[in-house]
């Protein structure tokens, strides 16, 4: 066995073992609110609220902070379309029953997180342009993101790969439009 695939069983496993945890905990009313809310603001109106918001009150960076996010966005949907495809993983809703999730998917396959990539592809972005709002675009990316475990949709891996993929879009869109 290579060096590679020890390490994707062991990440694997790992998944597996948080999804039976998660799928299985009768979370407190509040956590099931807050983490659907989190989950469908990830849909994609809270960013486009936020963006009205910063065409309206952004300032002279204005036009230059939405081309970078929105960049940053549509080259991560690409990525995860993509990746996605290619992979294959089946998502943990369809391995192994949630006990009070009971939303769809939005496609087919778990890996990546399209709702973590755009989160922090866009939550990044305009964080680079406007540092005041670092603390509440990082709470709600970590919202979505942590979201996406807890219903049922993705796997730890799937979020932590996708937050990593969103950030380093985020950087490079500001690098170049900066």
């Amino acid at each position: 066995m290579t060096a590679h695939q020890t390490m994707l069983r062991f990440i694997t496993a790992r998944d597996h073992g948080l999804m039976r945890k998660v799928n299985k905990w009768p979370a407190p009313r509040w956590v099931r609110f807050w983490s659907i809310v989190a989950t469908r603001a990830g849909d994609g109106w809270l960013w486009y609220l936020t963006g009205l918001a910063i065409l309206l009150f952004g300032g002279d960076g204005r036009l230059t902070a939405i081309a970078s996010a929105g960049s940053a966005a549509l080259v991560g949907v690409g990525i995860f379309k993509l990746l996605k495809n290619i992979s294959g993983r089946r998502r943990p809703c369809e391995i192994e029953p949630h006990c009070w999730a009971t939303l769809l998917p939005p496609d087919q396959f778990s890996f990546p997180s399209g709702h973590t990539i755009t989160a922090f592809a866009v939550s990044i972005c305009l964080a680079e342009f406007y540092p005041v709002l670092l603390a509440p675009l990082l709470f709600c990316a970590l919202s979505i993101a942590a979201s996406r475990i807890l219903l049922g949709m993705h796997f730890l891996s799937d979020v932590v790969v996708g937050a990593l993929l969103g950030t380093g879009l985020a950087l490079i869109s500001h690098s170049v439009f900066a």
